[in-house]
């Protein structure tokens, strides 16, 4: 139901008109205008810190990309990891597919099959609108109760009430709190740990300390001050993500990366000369594209940066709410299992960051980089090299290989592609002078555009930029980059199952 706005207006025009010869007369007409003004309902929270130029959520979103959008505003409000987002992502766009799938004629939900089917009479965008509304809703509210007022606001917001518990599966409402309850029981045993707040369950102990590497190959917490100014220890972010149950993954190994190549110190002196190169030739357009792509805290994350894709190729092409559900649920459940099949990567390799492989190894020696925000390159001491990334997140916490960045965008990229038939994307980002987080004023000198033709550039540009951010070696780039493309391709066969009828129980 949308919300409107009625204005009426009475305009009292007088018309004098002199009759010639013996009389005048006055004309009085009063004229009533009513004009209807929508007021839509829009995601409440922070939007992305680099909005599109084009093909952004728009006021006449349909109710998936509304509630898509609301997803990552929450993300972004909450600053959650990108383990943590890829399944909640996944979990609101299952409950919304599992509830439109009770109005079409074949496809069947995940966990409901097609025992929530609904006649043909019901087939409507408006039953449909009603019943993902309310699915997302009560996955959102369980997912991120601390944003449960925006929550409430776009309920309300689209003329739905949110203390509507009813389960009446002959109601929209019914089926769609039905449809999430059946994902959030699902998923409330699936390793996550997300009653336990997502800690780790695995044991995981470092290697490395924040004031020792006792082995040059594996991950090492850092030590930094944060935005608040309180010194912390990096922590690795959900270690024990591989026992997730995935979406469409048969194992965490199903399509096992072949690891890092270089591991000899020979070799990873290779790869530290590859992270100065990068360092030392920044441009302002590789900064910004290093910026942009680095999708840390209050951002999307990168599992929601394509999510954020997929909702701008849906306005792109105009699609519908049916084809908006079926986009966003497969390309969900990709980046689902890209997060499994990545951190299984790094939990099995441990593998070290190009922060500690500089400073290790370059240690008492000069080096030619990038030396800190607004010094441009010079040369520094090796140990006090420092990636272009913000000093109070100078990089992620967990291990280097592979690059989960490549990995959401292998995924993501792939089933965008299949979707639409095409690698054709045409979204672009303009940056504005000066607008840099870390070289705030200064960076860039000038408008940098940031466009992709194809999903495949925006995914081989995310790849690189974390080379270019001194995040990420060769390796993990481009192993990260296949993997995801065959997780991808992967969960886009599994979904089509669902779509078609033909899916198991």
């Amino acid at each position: 139901m949308t919300r409107r706005l009625v204005l009426v207006v009475s305009l009292v025009v007088a018309l004098c008109a002199t009759v010639v010869a013996t009389a005048t007369a006055d004309v009085e007409a009063d004229i009533g205008l009513e004009i209807r003004l929508p007021l839509p309902a829009l995601p409440l929270g922070p939007g992305p810190l680099y909005p599109l130029d084009n093909y952004g959520p728009r006021a006449d979103d349909n109710a998936v990309l509304r509630w898509s959008e609301q997803s990552l505003a929450a993300i972004r409000a909450l600053k959650t990891g990108p383990t943590i987002n890829a399944r909640a992502l996944a979990i609101v766009h299952t409950a919304m597919y599992d509830a439109w799938a009770a109005y079409d004629a074949k496809a069947v939900g995940t966990r409901l099959g097609g025992s929530l089917r609904r006649p043909a009479a019901e087939r409507t965008d408006a039953y449909k609108s009603q019943a993902v509304s309310y699915a997302a809703y009560r996955a959102l509210l369980n997912l991120f109760p601390a944003r449960s007022a925006d929550f409430r606001g776009l309920m309300t917001g689209m003329g739905y009430d949110p203390d509507d518990a009813s389960t009446d599966p002959a109601s929209p409402t019914g089926v769609g709190n039905q449809a999430a309850a059946a994902v959030l029981a699902f998923r409330a045993g699936d390793g996550s740990n997300q009653a336990g707040g997502y800690a780790d369950t695995s044991g995981y102990v470092p290697v490395n300390t924040p004031d020792q590497v006792n082995d040059p190959f594996r991950w090492q917490p850092l030590r930094f001050v944060d935005a608040s100014g309180n010194t912390v220890v990096q922590k690795y972010a959900t270690p024990h993500w591989q026992n997730v149950t995935p979406f469409a993954l048969t194992s965490p190994n199903q399509f096992l990366p072949p690891g890092p190549t270089l591991r000899t110190l020979l070799l990873l002196d290779q790869e530290v000369t590859d992270t100065l190169l990068q360092s030392a030739t920044l441009t302002d357009l590789s900064k910004v594209r290093a910026e942009y792509w680095a999708d840390g805290p209050a951002s999307e994350t990168p599992p929601g940066h394509w999510m954020l894709f997929g909702g701008a190729a849906a306005r792109a092409r105009g699609y519908t709410l049916d084809q908006s559900v079926k986009l966003t649920f497969a390309l969900a459940n990709a980046e689902l299992d890209a997060s499994i099949a990545a951190w299984n990567a790094k939990r099995r390799w441990d593998y070290v960051r190009p922060i500690t492989a500089v400073r290790n190894r370059m240690k008492g020696k000069l080096v030619l980089a990038w030396a800190g925000p607004y010094k441009g390159t010079r040369l520094i001491m090796g140990e006090t090299w420092h990636p272009y990334q913000a000093t109070t997140f100078p990089t992620p916490p967990f291990p280097e290989y592979v690059s989960g960045h490549s990995t959401f965008s292998g995924a993501g990229a792939r089933v965008l592609q299949q979707f639409t038939g095409s690698d054709l994307f045409g979204a672009r980002v303009t940056v504005r002078p000066g607008t840099s987080f870390i070289e705030p004023g200064a960076t860039p000198l000038l408008p940098a555009v940031l466009l992709w033709p194809t999903f495949s550039m925006a995914m081989d540009e995310a790849g690189n930029s974390r080379r270019q951010g001194g995040i990420h070696f060769p390796d993990a780039d481009v192993h990260g980059r296949n993997l995801g493309a065959s997780v991808g391709q992967n969960a886009w066969t599994k979904a089509q199952t669902y779509f078609n009828g033909t899916a198991g129980g």
